[in-house]
Order: structure tokens, then C-alpha cells, then sequence
């Protein structure tokens, strides 16, 4: 029998008893199509023990139902709080309560270290490692209904009860191998709050233009700021407001007045009154107003690299070497873009650093000074000093 917690008592006791386990494995249910913030539906717990024992489902939709006491659980530094593909089960957590649960495990980042290739799927992990199906019949349902089927409970357990086998798989390899330093180094990001933070000002830096004059990114600038802070306050998908694609026609065609609105392509026919086409006005006006000196300017530091392609070529066949050496996802160890940047003379880039560093880092560096070939033996990529 699936248990379903309603009540603030019936969670601060499960919440106690997981926290006397090394760890608790934690997942979630929302949804996200007509609101800004995710809308948590339903919350699943599971501490050591066998197949549905000491786990639990918690509906935070339940009436007077209090999450402090998970909470509480998420803020002990005794127990491992590990989820899967973590990063929208935290940011509905810091939004709803201002707190990232610590310690933090995530298996995806694990497996990615320990050689399961490229963001290893929850299903894969479970098939793999702990030799299991998982029924997925329920993926695509409205977890906002009630009362919950007994194959959505089934469904929503079964993503903490097997994750118990795999995140203690993981963290066996990660020890024997002493690469759970790596996995820290990785959970710094996630469990930094600015990873969670949209500040409608920085909005902009994710519309993608073609146009890179100061004027037109003003008025880009502006737009964004204005949808942003208007999705954020109403709780409303930024797509509801406009869609980048008109944005991006507003900046260009600089709409003054309301009868200009009327002539846009792409807007959506409640952006052309009101609140919105208030907005949008005054961010052009405000956009075409900006002095030249604060103008946004646009990223072009990737654009002005030199890169030798033939030391990039190089780094990449190093790369995969290393890749296949250690079994860890490539993608994990360095980027395209970490690889243009060596091959350009950076010494910034992220793969120079931390264990990364220590695992490619410095032989990309030692290649690029020639310090050392390549070879091929077999069907693996060796280095040789030189």
C-alpha cells in the first residue's frame, strides 16, 4: 500500500526517521505550461529499505498541509538529499522556500563521471544498475489532479525507490575510484542560488539577434526587462507575454504608438492593448533613449578568437582519448567551446581548472606547447613526451 501524506504530522515523522539514514532520495511532480514558477504538485521520499518500504508520497496540494518539516530534513548537513536531473526539483524548492537541500547528490551528474555517458536518462540508470522497468504510462499526466490514480503513484514511487540502488552504485564507484571530489566540484553550480535567479535586467542575454548595433540591443534590453518583470509578477509563461521571435520584430520596426502595434506580425492580439502595449511602448521609447555609453554590447569574445584549427583538431582527438581513458562523458570534461578557447590562447577556459584540469587540463596544455604527441595503439589515443 502506496502511502500519500496529507497531513503536517504524518510529514514531520517520516521527515524524523529519514533523518536518522546517511540519505533520503527525493523527486517531484509539477507543472509549468500556464505559469511562470513551477506549480508543485507532488513531492516523492524514500530512505534505505526495500522496494515501496520507507517511501512515501507527499501532497503539498492537501489542505493545510505544511512542507516545513521537509524543509528541515533539507536543511540537515547529516543526510544526503540526492535527486536525479536535479536542477527544476531545486529551483521550485528555492523559490517556494528560499533553500537548496544540503548535502546535495545528483545521480545524472554521477553517472556522467562514472562512465554512462552523456546526461544518462533516469530509466537507463534504473535498467542498468538496478536491473529494473519502469512503467511509463503515466509520464504525460496533469499531477495537479486529484484524487491520483493508483498507476500515477506507482509511476511518481518508483522514481525514488529504485534511485535508492542507484545512487548507492554511484557512490560506491565514486569512492573506489576517489572521484567524488569531482562530483562536489559539479554540485557547487547547482547548489548556488544565482544558478536560480532571473533578474529581468540580464533577460536580454538570452534572446538570440542577428542585429548587434547598441541601439537595437537597447531596445532588445528594454523589451526583455519589461516581459520578464511582467511574467515574474503575474506568474505567467513569458511566451504568454510575447514570443522571442516578436520581440525581436519590435525591436527592429521600433513601434511608437499603438496604431504601430496594430501592424506587427507576431505579436499576440492581447499585447496589442492594455498593460502589455503599454509596456512595450515605453521599453522602446526607454531602448531608443539610451545614451551610447550604456548601450549593451554584445558578447563577440568568441567571435574574435584566433583559432588554429589544426591545434583544435588536435585538443579534440586529446579529448577523446581522455574520454575514453577515464570513461567519462566528454561533454562533461570540456566543450567546444573550452577547446576553441585553448586552441586560442586562453587560459581561462573551464577545463583548466579544478579536476578537470587534472584530468585533461594539463595535457591539452602540454600539447599546445609541444610537449608531448599523439599516437594511435589499437583502437586508443595515447600521448607521448617529446
Amino acid at each position: 500500500m502506496i502511502q500519500t501524506i496529507t497531513k503536517t504530522e504524518e510529514l514531520a515523522d517520516f521527515c524524523a526517521r529519514a533523518a536518522q539514514h546517511a540519505y533520503v532520495t527525493v523527486d517531484t511532480e509539477f507543472l509549468r505550461e500556464r505559469t511562470y514558477y513551477s506549480n508543485l504538485c507532488l513531492v516523492q521520499l524514500a530512505f534505505p529499505g526495500e522496494d515501496d518500504e520507507n517511501a512515501v508520497l507527499v501532497d503539498p496540494l492537501a489542505d493545510g498541509l505544511s512542507l516545513e518539516p521537509l524543509y528541515a530534513l533539507f536543511r540537515d548537513e547529516s543526510t544526503v538529499k540526492v535527486f536525479h536531473a536535479a536542477r527544476q526539483d531545486l529551483e521550485i524548492f528555492y523559490v517556494d522556500a528560499g533553500l537548496i537541500p544540503t548535502p546535495l547528490f545528483d545521480t545524472q551528474v554521477a553517472a556522467m563521471v562514472c562512465g554512462f555517458g552523456e546526461q544518462a536518462g533516469y530509466e537507463t540508470l534504473v535498467k542498468r544498475i538496478a536491473k529494473a522497468q519502469i512503467d511509463k504510462s503515466s509520464r504525460f499526466t496533469d499531477w495537479s489532479r486529484r484524487p491520483l490514480s493508483d498507476a500515477q503513484k506507482k509511476y511518481a514511487l518508483a522514481d525514488v525507490t529504485h534511485l535508492r540502488k542507484v545512487y548507492e552504485f554511484l557512490a560506491r564507484e565514486l569512492e573506489k575510484t576517489g572521484r567524488d571530489k569531482w562530483v562536489a566540484e559539479e554540485m557547487a553550480v547547482l547548489t548556488a542560488p544565482e544558478t536560480y535567479i532571473t533578474r529581468p535586467e540580464d533577460a536580454w542575454q538570452r534572446i538570440k539577434t542577428r542585429n548587434s548595433g547598441g541601439k537595437y540591443l537597447a531596445i532588445v534590453r528594454e523589451l526583455a526587462r519589461f516581459r520578464e518583470a511582467y511574467a515574474q509578477e503575474r506568474n505567467v509563461p513569458r511566451s504568454r507575454v510575447y514570443k522571442d521571435d516578436a520581440l525581436v520584430e519590435l525591436a527592429a520596426t521600433k513601434p511608437g504608438n499603438i496604431q504601430d502595434l496594430g501592424r506587427s506580425r507576431l505579436l499576440l492580439r492581447e499585447a496589442r492593448k492594455g498593460e502589455i502595449a503599454d509596456g512595450i511602448l515605453k521599453a522602446v521609447a526607454d531602448g531608443l533613449a539610451t545614451p551610447a555609453a550604456d548601450q549593451p554590447q554584445p558578447d563577440l569574445s568568441r567571435e574574435k578568437l584566433q583559432v588554429n584549427p589544426a591545434i583544435a583538431d588536435l585538443l579534440r582527438v586529446l579529448l577523446k582519448g581522455v574520454a575514453d581513458r577515464e570513461g567519462v562523458a566528454s561533454k562533461l570534461i570540456a566543450t567546444a567551446a573550452d577547446l576553441d578557447a585553448i586552441a586560442a590562447g586562453r587560459r581561462d577556459a573551464p577545463a583548466l581548472s579544478g579536476w578537470r584540469r587534472d584530468v585533461f587540463g594539463a595535457e591539452a596544455l602540454r600539447l599546445c606547447s609541444g610537449d608531448i604527441a599523439l599516437r594511435v595503439n589499437g583502437s586508443t589515443i595515447e600521448t607521448v613526451s617529446l
